[in-house]
């Protein structure tokens, strides 16, 4: 495969480094455009899903490396992208200059970004053969206060996916709110 060919099947991911402009523009602008954040994360590319179809196809995973290059790259990117992002929205609420809704929509929206996308890209680094890596993945953990991911996913998760001992199998019948509440509450636990 091209070069081009490996960055456009990638391009859906790159597609998160639309926040940083977005995150910009929420820091200098404040009002209305703190709701961005959210906006692009949740509804833009919930609608991108919709217009261009679930991609069924699955990875032969025998794929050479030098073909993941560009999953790999912005999963590396991020950690610094998502640092820069926390950092400036705190410098930015710490000028006292915008008003509580301002600050509150922006600190979501932050949360939102730290979430959709760093969870997601530390989970895939966490699970790399490569030290650096992991180092990143613990490091994205870190800065969303969920470092306990890495020891219960890895080492609790994996063991016993969909047995009562996996804090994170939802059990039968369990809403969302129950399940979200129970992860929360069981997951420290049972990283330890």
């Amino acid at each position: 495969m091209t070069s081009f060919g490996a960055f456009r099947k990638a391009l859906p991911f790159w597609l998160s480094l639309g926040l940083v402009p977005l995150a910009a523009l929420a820091i200098g602008q404040g009002g209305w455009t703190v709701l961005l954040l959210p906006a692009y994360a949740w509804a833009l590319v919930t609608v991108l899903d919709l217009l261009l179809g679930r991609n069924e196809e699955n990875p032969d995973p025998q794929t050479d490396e030098a073909e993941l290059f560009w999953y790999r790259l912005i999963t590396l990117a991020w950690f610094p992208v998502q640092a820069l992002l926390i950092y400036g929205a705190i410098w930015w609420v710490a000028q006292g200059e915008r008003g509580w809704a301002e600050t509150i929509g922006l600190m979501f929206g932050v949360g939102v970004v730290s979430g959709t996308i760093g969870i997601v890209y530390a989970h895939e680094l966490l699970h790399q053969r490569n030290r650096v890596e992991r180092w990143l993945g613990d490091l994205l953990l870190a800065t969303v206060l969920y470092s306990h991911f890495r020891t219960e996913h890895l080492l609790v998760h994996h063991s016993h996916v969909g047995t009562p001992r996996d804090a994170v199998t939802a059990r039968y019948n369990e809403g969302f709110h129950r399940f979200f509440l129970r992860v929360l509450l069981a997951c420290p636990g049972s990283a330890w």
